[in-house]
């Protein structure tokens, strides 16, 4: 089943690069795809604009033959009947015709043929003016009817409108070859804008059947792997509780081993001892007696026998030595396995009242080494093992008076603070310092840093380690040499009294 699932896992990532391969590709092409469109949009109404701007060329056009006509019609009118209505019809078209082929010069600007024609076109409307300007200037005379006949002699408005017809004509038929090519430019850009909606809505379309194709695929298979995890968990649950039992059975047989085997190195340990004790007390006579032999009878006094007399003190100095140093082990084993066997008991604890504790038993040693110990409050509230936390601060603080840098006045901090859903103890110091290679080391068995100058069998730290583990927390050491050290240690602010027999259960 495990197999299954690993393959299961492996063939999903496969598969998930893929898909988001796809959809990356997918993605970059409706970007492109989505430029491209945004950028006819533009060209499209580009060209609209075009054609709009020809339409109303053509209109400015239209207008300015209405008005040259209407000008001729009041012109005429006036002529005929000398009404008033025909002569302000006649002012208004004569102001009007300037103001729209402004309009249509500012309109055709962009056009070079076009404002050649605009010169053709001024000419002639302003020669259709003069024509009109004759005629009513004549009727003013004070013979009208003779300045009327005189003005059909003379009249050149039917040339000068046919003048302006034929520029007009002219100037219309090159905005129609322009509107029929912008027209098709924004047909075929229209055409193009289309075909490019309908790749968009493709690439659209392509895109959610896949993700929907994906979802369904990644719904089925963890569905499967539901199905493979709960047929795991069902047998990795039998296999905890009888992992849990057998690791409770060991850990009981291992606290055992421990008793059993420092309580029976302690009978032996004993004899050597007692026996190193009559070996003392047999020196002092044989030193005597092989002074005296050598000061009486020389010849009878071997270089070995006067050896022994300095060699055996020494043997027995070193046999003692290390009966104490193996005594001393044996205390520490016996010291973890107590603890390993003891109920871990959660209550109120007052850091300041501990702390203040801690320092006063050391104050004779910190009085003779002239170090400080700075306990820097406040401290938050804490609930746990009391015996276990003061064997930590103890073993921590003690550490840091016995490592004081030689010369250098030594100054230790214990400090305390809440940082998130934990309470971080820092225990700093001035002294010699750990390499950092060293920094995992220093918590193992039997395991000591530096200089071994100060008396120890390496089991403090571990053994602080193993207590962090059984409140719940973790110790740290944070250190380079000749520069302190600092211990941390994280623990949660409370210590439930289940998840504290757990680990007393599951402590190996």
């Amino acid at each position: 089943m495990p197999l299954l699932l690993a393959a299961m896992m492996l063939s999903n990532r496969l598969f998930n690069r893929l898909v988001l391969a796809a959809l990356g590709v997918t993605f970059v092409l409706l970007v492109v795809a989505g430029i491209a469109v945004a950028s006819i949009v533009r060209e499209n109404a580009r060209r609209t604009g075009w054609v709009a701007h020809t339409y109303d060329v053509e209109r400015a056009l239209d207008k300015f033959t209405i008005t040259t006509e209407r000008l001729e019609t009041a012109r005429r009118g006036y002529l005929l009947w000398h009404r008033d209505g025909a002569l302000a019809n006649y002012r208004q078209t004569m102001a009007e015709i300037p103001r729209q082929l402004g309009v249509i010069a500012r309109l055709t600007a962009d056009n070079p043929s076009q404002q050649a024609r605009m010169v053709t076109l001024r000419r002639e409307a302003e020669a259709h003016r003069a024509s009109a300007r004759e005629t009513i200037e004549r009727l003013a005379s004070p013979n009208p009817a003779m300045a009327a006949m005189a003005d059909f002699s003379v009249d050149r408005s039917f040339v000068s409108m046919r003048a302006l017809r034929n520029a007009v004509v002219a100037m219309e038929a090159d905005e129609q070859r322009l509107l029929a090519g912008r027209i098709a430019a924004q047909d075929r850009t229209a055409t193009l804008l289309d075909w490019m909606l309908g790749a968009v809505g493709l690439l659209i379309v392509a895109g959610m059947a896949g993700m929907v194709w994906v979802v369904l695929r990644y719904t089925a298979d963890l569905n499967q792997a539901q199905a493979a995890l709960a047929g795991i968990n069902a047998g990795l649950e039998t296999a905890v509780a009888v992992r849990t039992t057998e690791l409770s059975r060991a850990n009981e047989e291992i606290q055992r081993f421990a008793y059993i085997v420092s309580h029976d190195l302690r009978s032996p340990l004993v004899n050597v001892m007692g026996f190193t004790a009559e070996l003392e007390t047999t020196i002092a006579p044989l030193t005597t007696l092989i002074d005296r032999v050598d000061a009486e009878a020389p010849a009878l006094m071997t270089s070995e026998a006067r050896d022994a007399k300095t060699d055996l003190p020494e043997a027995i100095q070193f046999i003692r030595s290390s009966t104490n140093k193996m005594d001393r082990l044996i205390n520490a084993i016996l010291r973890l396995s107590r603890e390993g066997r003891r109920t871990l008991q959660p209550v109120p604890v007052d850091l300041a009242a501990m702390l203040g504790t801690i320092r006063d038993s050391f104050q004779h040693r910190l009085t003779t080494t002239g170090a400080e110990i700075d306990v820097a409050g406040p401290f938050p509230p804490l609930v746990s093992d009391r015996l276990a936390l003061e064997q930590i601060l103890s073993n921590l603080v003690e550490n840091a008076v016995k490592y004081l840098q030689p010369g250098r006045p030594g100054r230790i901090a214990v400090t305390a603070r809440q940082e998130g859903e934990r309470v971080v103890i820092d225990v700093t110091d001035n002294g010699r310092g750990i390499a950092p290679g060293d920094h995992e080391r220093i918590f193992e068995l039997f395991r000591r840093s530096g200089t071994q100058d100060q008396p120890g069998e390496g089991l403090g730290l571990a053994h602080v380690r193993a207590l962090a583990y059984r409140l719940g927390g973790v110790i740290t050491c944070i250190s380079s040499l000749g520069a302190g050290a600092t211990f941390r240690l994280s623990l949660p602010p409370v210590l439930e009294a289940e998840a504290a027999k757990e680990r007393s259960v599951e402590r190996t």
